[in-house]
């Protein structure tokens, strides 16, 4: 039984999310919540103009929808899940990990309604988001520290202290570690269904390490997200219907940051994010490079543009920066399988 409840769970986020979008999708289009496509991106995205944003709502209702019934039928049916209620560490970081994920993906609505509903297309400005990222972040790693958060693993070294010495060091580390991948994965939703394809291998990977290291509500709400990014690509995929806007972005980035503290190895996510990190290096390196030398280093940044204006399709890059999250989760495996 404790084996069916995961694949319960990303059933019901498959099948939630899948079908919200035949309400959620005409909805956003009556609402004319359409994308406005900025003359900075490739020159044929702007064949995507009006096609309806913020679709990211869809995502977050399916992926908690599907865990609120998984969770249920876990403690009804006496699996391990329901052991985890009186573990003060493990009940804390699931439930602060809905909240970090639901946080980031609030900012993200902000954003997209200022772009959207007041017309701004720049939403909310960078200091504006990273102040409200970073309080956000340092909530989530305040409860993760009063519930009971004391070390964190290492590979080849094991559990390092993070409350005494040198691991206090962990905590401002972790700060910038969240901020950063969550905006990671918000650059990495640039072309229809790489947020959301990448997403899904990093969750499965999660979903398998916290099953390993016997996190079962981490387990089970890594299955429902892994769905729901299924039901969402049935939308998002090339030719996108929907996207999902900074709230869905967000969202995820949110929630893979919190999968990977969930599992107690944090560090994971450096591997089977690495798709992620390559997106925002290549801003970082895109902008420096420019202004040192006024010539670009890249085609054009994140690195998708780069290689559609390469002459790659959409449905090409998805599958190959897929393929290398794939490959960075089996990477990621490795430690978890033969204990290092």
């Amino acid at each position: 039984m404790n084996g069916l409840i995961p694949v319960f769970g990303a059933v019901a986020g498959f099948a939630i999310t899948l079908l919200l979008g035949f309400w959620g999708v005409p909805f956003l289009r009556r609402l004319k919540f359409g994308q406005t496509i900025l003359d900075i991106g490739p020159a044929w995205h702007k064949s995507k103009q009006g096609t309806p944003t913020m679709g990211g709502i869809l995502i977050i209702m399916g992926c908690f929808a599907a865990a609120a019934l998984a969770f249920i039928a876990a403690v009804a049916a006496g699996s391990n899940v329901k052991n985890e209620l009186y573990d003060s560490f493990k009940i804390t970081s699931f439930a602060a990990g809905i909240g970090l994920a639901l946080g980031m993906g609030l900012i993200g609505f902000i954003d997209d309604y200022i772009k959207v509903v007041k017309k701004r297309n720049l939403g909310l400005t960078a200091r504006q988001k990273t102040f409200m990222q970073l309080l956000v972040a340092a909530a989530y790693l305040l409860s993760m520290k009063l519930g009971g958060m004391d070390s964190t693993w290492l590979p080849f070294i094991g559990d390092l202290d993070v409350m005494h010495g040198a691991g206090l060091f962990f905590w401002p580390v972790a700060l910038f570690f969240i901020y950063g991948f969550v905006n990671a994965a918000n650059l990495t939703d640039g072309i229809d269904g790489l947020a959301s394809s990448v997403t899904l291998v990093v969750a499965a990977f999660f979903m398998l390490a916290a099953g390993i290291c016997n996190f079962y509500c981490t387990n089970l709400l890594a299955a429902c997200l892994a769905g729901s990014c299924i039901g969402f690509l049935c939308w998002n995929a090339h030719p996108a219907k929907v996207f999902m806007g900074d709230t869905g972005s967000l969202f995820l980035g949110g929630m893979v940051v919190a999968l990977s503290f969930g599992t107690g190895r944090p560090v994971l996510l450096l591997l089977a994010g690495a798709v992620y990190l390559v997106e925002a290096l290549s801003v970082m390196l895109q902008v420096s490079y420019y202004k040192r030398t006024k010539k670009r280093l890249f085609k054009m940044a994140p690195l998708h543009h780069h290689f559609e204006m390469s002459g790659w399709s959409e449905e090409k890059i998805v599958l190959a920066f897929s393929s290398v999250t794939l490959i960075g989760c089996l990477v990621a495996a490795l430690p978890l399988i033969f204990r290092w």
